[in-house]
């Protein structure tokens, strides 16, 4: 029977300590522990050793102690900070009337050890209640990313598009979307500066005015990456740059209009010379440069596209995965792939690349998000 009993599913100390420990695994331990190393190393790098660089000269034991545990103590509100200096004052200020044996005469002596205890535990539990709300807006946010992305695959009678997404963060900064018009289908690839959280928000609005433009004009794909970089530069304070790449596959016609912003050169394989083609094209990417001198330097192509002929369009975070022994999955693989499988169904060409990315980064998680997307015309 798959039935569980929960009648004798009572709350008890084995329970208590299979909740617990629930996730432990030595690889994780020793993943997660590595990460909150790097995250200290990167607050001492802050708080000491820029100071002792722009200083020129070291800093005392004392002093390091000191700008450290400011940093960190500033990390907390106003509130928790108060709690966090009151309990270390209470711990530190029994340890030493008991070294010097004149506890006994301090009326709260006693008192001091169980009021740091008290202070420190609830500020932990303070904290791990804010960052679980903060985990579940995370959380609802990358659902809402994701409920964004097209979908997966689309398959009409001349065109198939199949398409993979991986965030290296909750959320990320990698927009991939496939437009459907009257006149053909938009493939739209880009790569905002940044990760996390900030390019996710920077994505979704790059993506609700890409739909909207399209929708509204059908541009060609020049004529859309120089609006959005209109937008993107638009806001003077703004630093963030994207690269991408958008094709326009006309319905009926055997032939493609592409365009390139400073992103990955896609690789296009040609089943009538049964090879792969990289698709170079200059552009800059959009927000580097102003709209005018955009425009002078952006190469719009045009490439026929036959009955099985193949394009992949992807993310930088696809050719600088690295394994465990720090090499880069490299351009090379992806090019040596499509030359074996170029002439199979997007499907296909994407799940054997998904599977070779997988077999050669093992256990190590990628650093940056990974996106790729294959069009293909199929055979009649």
């Amino acid at each position: 029977m798959g039935l569980k009993n929960e009648a004798q599913s009572g709350y008890n100390t084995k329970r208590f300590y299979q909740e617990y420990v629930s996730g432990m695994s030595r690889e994780r331990f020793s993943k997660e522990l590595s990460a909150d190393t790097e995250r200290l190393k990167l607050v001492y790098k802050e708080a000491v050793e820029d100071i002792e660089r722009q200083q020129g000269q070291q800093l005392p034991g004392h002093v390091k102690f000191l700008r450290l545990f400011s940093d960190l103590t500033q990390r907390l509100n106003p509130t928790r900070r108060l709690i966090f200096g009151i309990g270390s004052v209470s711990f530190v200020a029994y340890y030493l009337l008991n070294f010097f044996g004149i506890l006994e005469y301090f009326l709260i002596g006693d008192l001091l050890l169980p009021f740091g205890f008290l202070s420190m535990f609830m500020l932990l539990l303070i904290e791990l209640l804010e960052k679980s709300d903060v985990q579940k807006e995370i959380d609802l946010a990358r659902e809402i990313q994701l409920s964004l992305l097209p979908g997966t695959s689309l398959n009409k009678e001349n065109l198939e598009v199949y398409s993979f997404a991986h965030t290296a963060k909750e959320v990320g900064g990698d927009y991939l979307d496939v437009i459907e018009t009257d006149k053909g289908t938009y493939v739209v690839i880009a790569d905002v500066s940044g990760k996390g959280l900030s390019a996710a928000l920077y994505m979704v609005r790059l993506q609700a005015l890409v739909s909207m433009i399209i929708e509204k004009e059908e541009p060609n794909p020049k004529e859309l990456f120089l609006q959005l970089n209109n937008y993107i530069k638009s806001n003077s304070k703004d630093k963030t740059f994207v690269t991408g790449c958008v094709a326009f596959f006309p319905n009926d016609e055997e032939h493609f209009e592409y365009i390139r912003a400073g992103h990955n050169i896609p690789i296009y394989y040609n089943k009538d010379r049964d090879t792969t083609f990289k698709l170079k094209s200059n552009g800059f990417a959009l927000g580097m440069t102003s709209t005018k001198l955009l425009d002078k330097n952006m190469e719009v192509k045009k490439f026929h596209f036959k009955p099985g002929d193949s394009v992949l369009f992807y993310t930088d975070g696809l050719n600088e995965a690295r394994n465990n022994r720090g090499e880069e999955y490299g351009e090379e693989r992806i090019e040596s792939l499509m030359e074996i499988y170029g002439s199979l169904h997007a499907k296909t060409i994407i799940g054997k690349l998904q599977s070779s990315l997988e077999a050669f980064i093992g256990s190590v998680d990628p650093l940056d998000d990974v996106t790729f997307t294959c069009i293909h015309r199929p055979s009649k």
